[in-house]
């Protein structure tokens, strides 16, 4: 393989696992919120990204990305808990039922009938900027390094669009999985993502970096099942004081 050929792979590789992020998120939120706010709110990540790096070039990999990580990864929680909290109530209410329709208080939850819903946009462009640029970063830092930019760049925009194709191919199957159980795997993930980028943005060095998402994941997975008994037999004992 050729000097250019090994870049392109080697940055394909490493910004694979940003855009899996990347793409987990604005999935998610699509799935749960509606994908037209959602993929606008992901383009002008994207449009955000390609002026960087049009503007900033070589000088984005000196971009200081420990505090964008911790204001990003601490709004991520804010949204990710609220979503957490909501999923673990209404699956322990109801199982993986879904939503009903009838109930008002559901069809507050969902995306506006009209008008432009910013929570939609607001998480995806997040998600999109700050993966988005790691990649840069990667790209930039790599093929500046190596001497091969244009193979870095052709790399990282490989892995946004494989990633991105695989994302959109499951979109489907995504959306006949229970909203309320959805919003529980969504505030699961944006939760866990939030504390990652967050405590790493505090200076918090990951083990594994990346990997101990997947750890994050599992505790707050286990975290919810957990919360979910304890909802589930809260509610029991009321129904059975309501009865006596």
């Amino acid at each position: 393989m050729t000097g250019a050929g090994v870049v392109f792979l080697t940055t394909f590789l490493a910004a694979v696992v940003e855009a899996v992020e990347m793409v987990t998120i604005v999935v998610g939120v699509g799935a749960t919120r509606g994908y037209r706010y959602t993929l606008i709110g992901a383009a002008g990540g994207l449009v955000v990204l390609a002026i960087a790096i049009a503007v900033g070039g070589i000088a984005l990999a000196a971009i200081p990305i420990g505090p964008l990580r911790l204001v990003i990864g601490s709004l991520l929680l804010l949204f990710g808990l609220q979503w957490y909290r909501k999923g673990i109530v209404r699956v322990a209410a109801r199982g993986f039922a879904g939503y009903h329709p009838q109930e008002l208080q559901e069809e507050e939850e969902g995306p506006p009938e009209s008008g432009f819903d910013w929570t939609a946009w607001f998480l995806a462009f997040k998600g999109v900027t700050l993966e988005g640029l790691e990649i840069a970063i990667i790209v930039v830092s790599f093929g500046a390094s190596a001497g091969q930019l244009g193979p870095s760049i052709l790399g990282g925009a490989a892995a946004i669009v494989v990633i991105g194709a695989t994302g959109f191919a499951i979109k489907g199957p995504l959306e006949r999985i229970p909203r309320s159980f959805l919003q529980l795997v969504v505030g699961t993930l944006l939760t866990s993502f939030g504390t990652f980028w967050a405590l790493e943005g505090l200076g918090v060095t990951w083990p594994q970096s990346d990997g101990d998402i997947v750890l994050l994941l599992v505790f707050y997975a286990l975290s919810a099942a957990i919360f979910i008994g304890l909802e589930r037999r809260a509610r029991r004992r009321l129904l059975a004081v309501a009865q006596s």
